[in-house]
C-alpha cells in the first residue's frame, strides 16, 4: 500500500493544487483515463468542503489530503479539524448545514464509494474507485 500525504493551509487558492496532485495519483496507481475529471471533481468538493469549515470555524490548521494506492482501489480521505457541535445560532447553522449537503451530495453524485465521518475533534471523506488488477 502506498499513501502520498498532502497538507495545506485551509485557503481557497490551494484546492485547485490539491485537485491537480490528486489526479496525478490517480492515474499513476491506475484509475481510468475516464473517470479522472470524476477524481479531479469530487477532491475539489471536499476540499472546497474542509476549507470553508475551518475558516468559519477560525482554525489555523491544515486541511489533510491521503492519496491511498491499494490492490484493487485508489482512495482519497479528505480530512478538517473542524469541531462538530450542537447548533448556537439557528439560522447561521441552517445555513451552513444546506451549503455542507450540497457539496456532500455533489461528491455522492460523482462517487460511488463514500464514506463521510465526524466527531468533536473534525471530520473526513473517504472516496474510493477501482483500479486494475495489477
Amino acid at each position: 500500500m502506498a499513501t502520498v500525504e498532502l497538507r495545506f493551509s485551509a485557503l481557497p487558492e490551494h484546492v485547485r493544487t490539491a485537485r491537480l496532485v490528486a489526479a496525478a495519483v490517480a492515474r499513476r496507481a491506475g484509475v481510468d483515463e475516464a473517470v479522472l475529471d470524476e477524481v479531479r471533481l469530487a477532491v475539489g468538493e471536499a476540499c472546497t468542503r474542509a476549507v470553508g469549515l475551518h475558516q468559519d470555524a477560525g482554525i489555523d490548521a491544515p486541511v489533510q489530503v491521503q492519496l491511498i494506492e491499494e490492490e484493487k482501489q485508489f482512495s482519497i480521505v479528505v480530512g478538517d479539524e473542524a469541531p462538530r457541535s450542537a447548533p448556537d445560532a439557528v439560522g447561521s447553522e441552517e445555513d451552513a448545514e444546506s451549503e455542507d449537503d450540497m457539496g456532500l451530495a455533489v461528491i455522492s453524485g460523482l462517487v460511488d464509494d463514500v464514506e463521510v465521518t465526524s466527531d468533536p475533534s473534525g471530520g473526513a471523506i473517504r472516496m474510493t474507485w477501482p483500479t486494475p488488477v495489477p
